[in-house]
């Protein structure tokens, strides 16, 4: 056993020697069984200690490499000799010996680990936010040349993107919208009944319908449906290569991928909106019914006289807006894919939390400018 592998035992000598015995190769060595030898030995051995390397029949640098090691970690404790070994395994020994201490600890880094993540990271989000600026205003010309140039548009996939993130998202955006004006006129209800003013519900209902919620509610949920698709699409193409294939038979993808998504969102969004208005106006009005004995017809008398037509040309004005910013972002993120199907998951994902964040930043935004024109 001891020519073929490598083994360690206590002397008979005593607990002041160990011996080494076998094998000391890359093939020899056990790794494993020496470790639990050497754990069990090293509860017995005294100082100072012999090591001796008689009994070694072969010898590679794995193997001196592992006695430099334990020799060393021996050393920590008392003092230890190593003895035996011939003039063969000697030179190879020492070399490694002599390797081994001329290699120097990694310097420490001396400033604080999370800011220069915090930095790193600060620096990729800011190269990406201008990439992301460069890829709007590159789009923002080849649009606005399509619209002088209306031959160039590619009506047909216009009309398929329309499809695809407008008439196939009715039925979800008209449930969700439904849901939101019930539960909206339950919470105001609730709490304008204790007051005596539930005739209010009808204004408050208009107002946070047609200016807010419909308009944002529509933009989120078209962000994570046809948004994430737009991503997942371009992606796909880009790991197939064929993206490179239409810049290489001289068609711009820009013009075949992205400005069909960014036109058919642009047309589709603003009709998802009033399409949500109904349905939210039409979830309030058989809760304020239900709830507090107002009829349809009362609720249809009063409500075009207390919510101005403006809050309907706000609401609807903000959809183009969110469409840009969806588009923008599930594009981009797409072309950004490289490499591998879990790079186009993490774009994807990428993709769709921007495009919420842009997308509650813009309304903000929109809430502060209207306040402060009093509109």
């Amino acid at each position: 056993m001891s020519n073929l592998s490598a083994t360690i035992t206590l002397s008979k000598q005593g607990n002041h020697q160990i011996d080494c015995q076998g094998a000391w190769t890359l093939s020899g060595i056990r790794k494993k069984n020496l470790d639990q030898s050497f754990q069990k030995l090293n509860r017995h051995i005294e100082s100072p200690l012999i090591l001796n390397a008689a009994f070694i029949t072969q010898m590679d640098s794995s193997g001196a490499w592992q006695l430099y090691q334990w020799k060393k970690q021996l050393a920590k404790k008392r003092k230890v000799h190593l003895i035996g070994l011939n003039s063969k395994h000697q030179a190879l020994f020492g070399m490694i010996e002599t390797a081994a201490e001329q290699i120097k600890p990694l310097p420490r880094e001396k400033t604080f680990r999370g800011l220069g993540l915090l930095g790193k990271k600060s620096i990729e989000q800011w190269n990406e936010l201008k990439s992301y600026l460069a890829f709007i205003g590159k789009n923002f010309i080849s649009a606005c040349h399509a619209f002088l140039h209306p031959r160039q548009l590619r009506v047909r996939a216009i009309l398929g993107i329309i499809e695809n993130t407008g008439l196939d998202a009715l039925g979800i955006i008209a449930l969700l919208s439904f849901m939101i004006g019930i539960v909206l006129t339950y919470q105001m209800g609730f709490q304008l009944k204790n007051f005596g003013a539930t005739r209010f519900i009808i204004d408050l209902l208009g107002l946070a319908i047609l200016r807010e919620f419909s308009p944002l509610l529509t933009a989120i949920m078209v962000a994570g449906r046809s948004g994430s698709a737009f991503t997942a699409q371009l992606g796909m193409m880009k790991i197939k290569e064929e993206i490179d294939a239409l810049n290489t038979m001289g068609v711009l993808p820009r013009q075949l991928l992205i400005l069909p998504r960014l036109w058919g969102l642009l047309l589709a969004l603003p009709l998802l909106t009033v399409w949500a208005d109904i349905f939210g106006l039409l979830g309030g009005m058989a809760m304020t019914h239900n709830m507090m004995n107002i009829s349809y017809l009362d609720f249809l008398h009063r409500f075009p006289k207390v919510v101005s037509l403006s809050s309907l040309i706000i609401g609807v004005g903000k959809a183009p807006v969110f469409a840009l910013i969806i588009a923008s972002t599930a594009c981009f993120q797409g072309l950004r894919v490289s490499g591998s199907a879990d790079s186009v998951g993490r774009q994807t994902t990428r993709s769709v939390v921007q495009g919420i964040f842009f997308i509650i930043v813009a309304d903000a935004l929109f809430s502060i400018l209207f306040s402060t024109l009093n509109i």
